[in-house]
């Protein structure tokens, strides 16, 4: 018999007002019921209910700086809400301000200290840091060797930062004195002369000053010696104080959209030895537990398919030993369908984790899983949830990614047509942020600052920033490729006009959407090779200050050609005397010269009967490239002779030789790939690691897509290595309850989850009694919700609950762009798994990238297929 259950109020709420009326009782009282002390755990950070504070867990990022991902940090009752507790030279650094290097940590956990001893490289300056346990908080101390440089003097002091979203709508005590954290920043600047700032990085300039050597400088909101931070939320409440100096408190948002809420004390003059303490004290919850989280896929299942929801536990919390799953009625009634055991996997990294299996649950409806007194919110069984799910990333998300062209969505243009100037030859030994560098030659015809003709054309903005990389082009075509050929993806949702340089969304034009951002791709692709001679690295702004730009692209630059004849600002009509005009990083590698002739080969096929002319040239520009590659690999020159390298070019190699194959049928192309699969194969069969896992899925693609071109011994050798990857596949689920690859590094693994799933899915195509096809459905479930942290969906827009948002354009409006995919998971070391949907500007977690968004649109593509199997 079924049980009806009424929708209850999670009686945990009330649970947090009792703790939080509490909490506020004893912070005003002397009792010492709340005293228990932070210690340094075995993980080496401080610990205790509800407070981590982690000193240097992290270090600074020594290629983008400032990711507010280092130094001292507080999570502050199962949430980072603070970062960047270090000496900095400035009241509100900007990402690309100079960082301290981390030279020494020492952990002596019998004592309950941390110490860490910090450099500047740039200036010659050292300070040590020792955080020690005290009362119920820690005691900060910077020491110095020596009296403060001259040099820094005002400008050197210790800074700890806020997360703005953690502290909005909540208010706060400076030596008593109440102020609320403003929404959006409006406190008071000035400007200063530009003799007075520290250079940032590599002399770039975040501050578009227009010839006015000046900057920026902010007053603090707030200045005193105690500050109590959110004292009407035992969640967020933190005192800071300070008996010898001033604090001050700043908000970073007006120099950056990204800055955060600051507290900094200059460090005194003359002065060494110990010479700043601070007090710190992390309001902790007596028995706080973190809520769990329910994860499951917010897209829904078909019926047939296993459906695990993985349950996420604080480490002090009891695993309950059944959950439900309601069903939700045509009259509102929550109905029980399913009461059934809750099997408990262990621990992973902070959290313990529990598996609900609801695979009998097949009837199409409207479902909830209910764990305790908590409810989830619902989602669907059916035939046909899998359906729509890429249409918003094809639909939306590319078109609003497309470079030289505008690009209209009903009411709204999301775009004007920019970079009309493109580009100007990069200068030679130069060194330039986001990665990009110019060695000594320019490998091409042109001088430095020479402009390149006819490369206003085609491409993608590359993620959130506004520059092309090439080789997340090559990614995208040759996904977009994949699914022409492998998926009939023939969806009409876009009128694409190239003649008019315009683009509208949600407006049909009678042309598959995929053929037309295939031929955008391979038009840049093309301009590169007939213009510049060769794929290049990439192209972009050559100002910090346009870098971080926010907005309209076509806004970027003046969209008018550079002219040294005029002055900055100057114009003539046509052409203007200001250098903003994107710069192309020319240096030739023989491995992006490989993997741009694959995406050529194969797009050639895809252009065919669709556009002859640009389907010639990329089969043409395909042969030329491989030619070339094969004479500067020969000789030897043109990359980096590290073994990793070596293996990516093979990789790259053996790519576009079997699609050079695919698409002229010539005898040589094969014979070559199958000299080189074996030995590509056998090195990348390293073990059972996550990172191991995602090299041999990135080799078995092409040896999976291989099959239909060779014999039978070919399929059946190939089954020997389907045999031991699936074994890795098994060890994997010993690793972690979601048996995926999930990343430790500072980006998100989803990446790395949609390309194993995808070699999942060739694999089980191929070999179906090796690999089963639940292998590539537990992939499309972590992306949609059944991951650590949060249950949100991945896909900006898909699911019932998605993000909210994420780090594109228009990040600055805390918002997203519908169909893209964030990275996911960043691991704060050592052990803590965040994305945070309340702040956009970790570009780790939430920077969306036109290559994994394409190879999404691949797996959902599968996914589709394995349903109608």
């Amino acid at each position: 018999m079924t049980k009806i259950v009424r929708c209850k109020k999670c009686i945990s709420v009330r649970k947090k007002v009792i703790y939080g009326f509490f909490a506020l009782f004893l912070l005003g009282s002397s009792l010492p019921v709340l005293g228990q002390a932070l210690k340094v755990n075995e993980l080496e950070y401080f610990e205790k209910t509800g407070v981590n504070v982690l000193v240097f867990s992290s270090e600074y990022n020594g290629m983008f700086f400032d990711e507010k991902t280092a130094a001292v940090e507080i999570i502050h009752h199962g949430v980072r809400t603070s970062t960047g507790g270090a000496v900095r030279l400035q009241n509100t650094p900007e990402q690309w301000d100079l960082v301290p290097k981390l030279i020494d940590r020492k952990v002596d956990r019998e004592n309950n200290t941390i110490e860490v001893t910090m450099r500047y490289e740039e200036l010659d300056f050292d300070s040590r840091l020792l955080v020690s346990s005290k009362d119920k908080g820690v005691e900060i101390s910077v020491f110095l060797d020596e009296p403060l440089p001259e040099k820094l003097h005002g400008k050197a002091g210790f800074n700890l930062e806020f997360l703005p979203s953690a502290y909005f709508e909540k208010m706060y005590l400076m030596d008593g004195k109440p102020g609320s954290f403003p929404r959006y920043p409006s406190s008071n600047t000035k400007i200063a002369p530009g003799a007075e700032k520290i250079e940032q990085f590599g002399g770039h300039t975040t501050f578009d000053n227009r010839g006015k050597d000046e900057f920026i400088v902010p007053f603090p909101l707030a200045t005193g010696k105690t500050l109590v931070l959110a004292p009407e939320d035992p969640e967020h409440l933190i005192r800071v104080s300070s008996s010898e100096a001033d604090l001050m408190l700043f908000d970073g948002r007006n120099v950056a959209q990204n800055g955060w809420f600051i507290v900094r004390s200059l460090l005194p003059v003359n002065k060494s030895g110990k010479v700043l303490t601070w007090y710190l004290e992390p309001n902790a919850i007596a028995g706080w537990k973190r809520q769990p989280v329910i994860g499951f896929s917010q897209v829904g299942y078909v019926p047939d398919q296993k459906k695990v929801a993985v349950i996420e536990l604080d480490k002090n919390d009891t695993p309950r030993k059944v959950a439900s799953v309601l069903q939700v009625t045509e009259t509102g009634e929550y109905v029980e369908k399913l009461k059934g055991e809750v099997n408990v996997w262990g621990d992973y990294l902070r959290y313990n984790y529990a598996k609900f299996d609801f695979s009998e649950i097949k009837d199409p409806g409207i479902y909830c899983i209910k764990y305790g007194d908590q409810l989830s919110n619902t989602f669907a069984i059916g035939p046909d949830v899998y359906n729509t799910v890429w249409h918003p990333t094809l639909d939306v998300w590319f078109p609003v990614q497309m470079d030289h062209m505008e690009v209209n969505e009903a009411y709204r243009t999301w775009h004007g047509e920019p970079y009309k100037d493109d580009c100007l030859q990069a200068p030679v030994n130069w060194q330039h942020f986001d990665g990009y560098r110019q060695g000594p030659t320019t490998d091409t015809k042109y001088k430095p600052l020479e402009r390149i003709p006819n490369m206003a054309v085609g491409g993608w903005f590359d993620a959130g920033d506004f520059d092309i990389q090439t080789g997340s082009h090559n990614s995208v075509i040759s996904s977009f490729v994949e699914l022409w050929e492998e998926f009939k993806v023939d969806r009409d949702e876009t009128y694409i006009d190239q003649e008019t340089r315009y683009v509208d969304i949600h407006r049909p034009d009678g042309q598959p959407d995929i053929l037309q951002q295939i031929e955008h791709g391979v038009l840049n692709l093309v301009a590169q090779v007939e213009n510049i001679g060769h794929p290049v690295r990439g192209i972009i702004v050559p100002n910090l200050h346009q870098y971080h730009h926010l907005g309209d692209a076509m806004t970027e630059t003046d969209n008018l050609p550079y002219n040294p004849e005029l002055k900055p600002y100057e114009t003539d009509g046509v052409s203007s005397g200001t250098l903003d005009d994107r710069w192309a990083f020319t240096n030739r590698s023989s491995f992006l010269d490989y993997q741009t002739a694959a995406t050529l080969a194969a797009a050639s096929r895809a252009l065919r009967g669709y556009n002859e002319e640009l389907a010639e040239k990329s089969l043409k520009y395909a042969q030329k490239l491989l030619e070339e590659a094969d004479e500067a690999v020969k000789n030897a020159s043109g990359d980096s002779d590290q073994p990793w390298m070596r293996r990516m070019r093979v990789g790259a190699d053996l790519t576009t030789v079997l699609q050079l194959y695919i698409t002229t049928k010539e005898q040589k192309y094969i014979d070559r790939f199958e000299e080189t699969i074996w030995t590509v194969l056998d090195q990348s069969d390293r073990g059972s690691d996550f990172g191991q896992m995602f090299f041999s899925s990135r080799s078995l693609n092409p040896a999976l897509q291989a099959i239909p071109y060779m014999d039978a011994a070919y399929k059946a050798k190939l089954k020997t290595y389907i045999e031991k990857y699936r074994e890795s596949i098994t060890k994997m689920e010993e690793n972690n309850p979601y048996g995926l690859p999930v990343s430790r590094s500072g980006w998100g693994g989803s990446g790395m989850v949609v390309n194993a799933a995808i070699t999942n899915y060739y694999a089980h195509k191929a070999f179906p009694d090796i690999i089963d096809k639940e292998q590539v459905f537990k992939g499309v479930n972590f992306i949609f919700g059944c991951h650590p942290y949060s249950n949100l969906s991945f896909v900006n827009a898909v699911g019932t609950k998605s993000k909210k948002v994420a780090y594109g354009n228009n990040r600055a409006d805390f918002t997203t762009i519908a169909g893209g995919l964030v990275p996911g998971l960043m691991l704060l070391k050592p052990d803590f798994l965040e994305n945070k949907d309340d702040w956009p500007f970790l570009w780790g977690e939430n920077e969306v990238t036109i290559g994994g968004s394409a190879e999404y649109i691949v797996l959902a593509n599968a996914i589709l297929d394995l349903v109608n199997e």
